[in-house]
């Protein structure tokens, strides 16, 4: 990537993946929420002829606040982690320093409010593993993802608390934290007043159209970030979903779903190691994989012919056309994807 990047950076998997495609670029769980979550939201539509109210708000903090041994002022509802993003300009940083491949939304809200960044490339040949010293003293906001998108790398979180300094904010987007078993190496529960983390509900939960999330941090970084949002910035159905998905209950659903995406990635691993060309990125430990193809866009066009969708990499900075993303699904559709890649690039 080069110049004014930005069209790059405002592609999604969503993009790749088409209606009749098997749809290995979007990394979300579900096709749709799990019965129980969609008896609570239409529970709640009742609640739609009323302005969400304050007492609604406490309560979904209250429960996230709960859910990480943390405070309700410490915890800001989100119209999806991808508010947070844009809200980052907010917080009015000098210079912003975005760990790279990661989540290109950041990167744009920051780039495009006009904030100075930044980017800190990680080596591949390093594991694309999280040196905190590569980060400019001078920055004064540092961004990550932890585990990465489109990586996989989950980085450890004493190296991230490394990147703690006065003055300076380290935003950690945690949006797979919830597919990895114990949440291991998360922040989230950290009450440090330089950090703050974002989590979505999205991935774990068949949410992408509610768009659901939430902030942690300290109550003055919150304040700083949430100053120019409107009243009512989240609607009584996200409300709704935050609480659901707070609860013992999901949590230990959540927990069985890390424990199956852990079986279903080392399958995918093993069924991939036997595709000569095929290059798996890195140490995976997030629901989907970076992979390295030669020839990588002839070889994504053949897969959607071949009626498969996997993301494009190019568009992430520090990785080129010949990486690409793919979902771990489920053993099944997982050989599908196997299959694919074999057709394709074995027999050209």
């Amino acid at each position: 990537m080069s110049g004014d990047d930005r069209e790059l950076l405002r592609h999604h998997g969503d993009v790749d993946a088409a209606r009749g495609l098997a749809d290995f670029a979007v990394n979300v769980r579900l096709d749709r929420p799990p019965r129980w979550l969609r008896a609570r939201l239409a529970e709640a539509l009742d609640d739609l002829g009323s302005y969400p109210s304050a007492e609604a708000d406490e309560t979904a903090r209250r429960a996230v606040a709960d859910r990480h041994g943390r405070h309700p002022d410490e915890v800001m509802v989100l119209a999806g982690a991808a508010e947070g993003f844009a809200l980052l300009p907010a917080l009015r940083p000098a210079l912003a320093a975005l760990i790279h491949p990661s989540f290109t939304e950041p990167d744009l809200a920051l780039r495009t409010a006009g904030v100075p960044v930044e980017r800190v490339v990680l080596d591949a040949a390093d594991g694309y593993r999280l040196r905190a010293e590569q980060v400019p003293e001078a920055a004064d906001l540092v961004v990550l993802g932890n585990p990465t998108n489109p990586t996989s790398v989950l980085h450890p979180a004493e190296e991230i608390r490394r990147l703690l300094r006065p003055g300076r904010i380290v935003v950690v987007d945690e949006a797979f934290i919830d597919a990895v078993p114990g949440e291991r190496e998360s922040v989230a529960h950290l009450a440090d007043p330089g950090l703050l983390v974002l989590r979505s509900l999205t991935k774990m939960w068949g949410l992408p159209g509610l768009r659901a999330g939430y902030a942690l941090g300290s109550p003055q970084v919150l304040a700083e970030l949430g100053r120019a949002r409107p009243h009512w910035p989240v609607n009584s159905l996200v409300l709704t979903a935050v609480r659901a998905c707070c609860e013992p209950r999901a949590i230990a659903e959540s927990e069985g779903a890390a424990a199956e995406f852990t079986e279903n990635r080392t399958g995918l691993l093993d069924g991939l190691a036997g595709v000569p060309g095929v290059e798996v990125v890195g140490a995976a430990e997030a629901p989907f994989l970076l992979l390295r193809v030669p020839d990588g866009q002839r070889v994504r066009e053949a897969l959607r012919e071949r009626g498969i969708a996997v993301r494009r990499g190019d568009t992430f900075p520090g990785l080129d056309t010949d990486h690409l993303r793919v979902a771990v699904r489920d053993p099944e559709q997982n050989s599908l994807l196997v299959k694919a890649f074999q057709d394709v690039v074995e027999r050209g």
